[in-house]
């Protein structure tokens, strides 16, 4: 997707009743943004009640193929917004605003009331947990390599980049940055990227030796541009400080608003078991073999190993 797409109208709204109400860019909150609601709460929150009084939530996404993007028809898809709207609905909920975001800039924008919830596939991690609510993860994905074609360093995981000094390309924001920096990769040696098209275009014009992400993101990526003169390392999970990092993902939701993410979590238990959750996410290259039993609690207190 290129910039001169974002001006189009049928890339603003779609087809069916999905508006794009806002851009963060930067890893900034665009200033252009004026409706910010974030209710008192009390115990136990009460978004679920304004969501299903107001018939609308909001979704915060990244546009990172497969777990969340805008389509060719304006229409917001991917794994997380397809789960996410499933449950919305049996909660009640039958319209979805997306807003977009810079990945880094998901969580800061849920805090400040810019979205209702974070759709966006982002790990589960003991630091996020910290700072808002997560419901229970709809995949475990394992991590790999985008490389140039040939891999002429022979890189495959954490531990040979380390060994071979090559240059580590991420996302801002994202859990690789901080796997580089915990098992030794000096900062000069990893390279920041804003997204996932910058990082692509990094690996290729070689200012970064590797681009990790996930098989999946790397996977629905390369599919948009063929001849690109890169491939694909084998999968792994990351081990920092003698512990495994599972890739599990899950949607967000501000401190406090535990009675939604109670029954959003009741609702995609039931989609899991029936296999509608599998059904839904196969066109986006999922598989069983991304298909998760881990718990949020187990993922935010570092007990998923």
């Amino acid at each position: 997707m290129n910039n001169s797409s974002l001006s189009r109208r049928g890339f603003l709204r779609g087809a069916t009743g999905v508006s794009l109400g806002l851009a963060v860019g930067g890893g900034a909150l665009a200033s252009g943004c004026t409706s910010i609601s974030v209710a008192a709460g009390g115990e136990g929150g009460n978004l679920l009640d304004r969501l299903r009084d107001s018939g609308t939530v909001r979704m915060g996404f990244a546009n990172e193929r497969p777990f969340g993007f805008i389509d060719a028809e304006g229409n917001l898809t991917g794994e997380a917004p397809e789960i996410g709207k499933a449950v919305f609905r049996r909660l009640g909920i039958d319209s979805f605003e997306p807003k977009l975001a810079d990945f880094s800039s998901l969580i800061p924008g849920l805090k400040a009331g810019l979205f209702d919830v974070i759709a966006a596939g982002m790990y589960i991690t003991p630091e996020r947990c910290a700072e808002i609510e997560f419901t229970n993860p709809d995949y475990n994905a394992p991590a790999a390599l985008l490389l140039r074609q040939g891999n002429p360093l022979d890189l495959s995981d954490l531990d040979s980049i380390v060994e071979k000094r090559a240059r580590i390309g991420v996302l801002t924001g994202s859990v690789e940055q901080g796997y580089a920096a915990e098992v030794g990769v000096p900062n000069g040696r990893i390279i920041v990227f804003p997204d996932q098209s910058s990082g692509i275009d990094g690996v290729r014009a070689g200012r970064a030796d590797c681009l990790m992400l996930t098989r999946l993101s790397l996977v629905s990526a390369l599919g948009e541009r063929p001849g690109s003169g890169l491939e694909i390392g084998e999968t792994f999970i990351p081990v920092v400080k003698g512990e495994k990092q599972f890739g599990a993902g899950g949607f967000g939701f501000r401190k406090g608003e535990t009675a939604i993410v109670r029954e959003f979590n009741r609702e995609l238990a039931a989609m899991q078991d029936s296999g509608e959750v599998l059904r839904a996410v196969r066109p986006f290259g999922f598989s069983q073999d991304e298909m998760t039993g881990l718990t949020a609690q187990q993922l935010c207190t570092g007990t998923a190993g």
